[in-house]
């Protein structure tokens, strides 16, 4: 690491990867399962990479590595265990999701699409009118205004209580 740190491109190459076994153990000791070890290790090297000016030739390159290796296991490990409190592992999820080529949850689709349909055909004029124009058109209020000769405050108004019409319509909410 000394000639590396004096600029031998060829001796850097090689001290990095002499130091991928001796990763991989201190990696192994923390308890870093095997699928992740890779990235422990490539981790490490980058941090090898960006600190390696304060190695200090007067001690041991193994050490020094040890001790970066070791807590770029701990992060992983940590990172780990913060990923499985968040993820589910539901072996009945897949069958439990609609399929998108299933003939049936197409058929739900255009189900619904039509009741949306017929609750926005049900609603007050002015409503309507910024439904589709802001809902369905995906105008802005000003595109919006100026198309129906509203004002803005009008439209957000009527799209407030068009939406909350179509929820009580569509979900039984109130």
């Amino acid at each position: 690491m000394a000639a590396a740190q004096a600029g031998d491109r060829r001796a850097y190459e090689r001290v990095l990867a002499d130091s991928v076994a001796l990763i991989r153990a201190v990696a192994r000791r923390q308890g870093v399962a095997t699928d992740a070890l890779d990235d422990v290790v490539q981790e490490t090297l980058l941090t090898v990479h960006r600190v390696r000016h304060t190695y200090d030739p007067a001690r041991s390159y193994d050490a020094w590595l040890s001790a970066i290796a070791g807590r770029r296991a701990i992060d992983a490990l940590r990172s780990h265990g913060r990923r499985g409190r968040r993820e589910l592992h539901d072996e009945f999820v897949l069958d439990r999701q609609p399929d998108r080529d299933d003939a049936s949850a197409d058929a739900e689709r255009r189900q619904q699409a039509r009741r949306l349909r017929e609750a926005i055909a049900q609603l007050p004029p002015g409503q309507r009118e910024a439904v589709e124009q802001l809902g369905l058109r995906e105008q802005s209020l000003a595109e919006a205004a100026a198309q129906t000769g509203r004002n803005t405050g009008a439209l957000k108004v009527n799209l407030h209580r068009a939406l909350k019409a179509l929820r009580g319509r569509l979900h039984g909410d109130d």
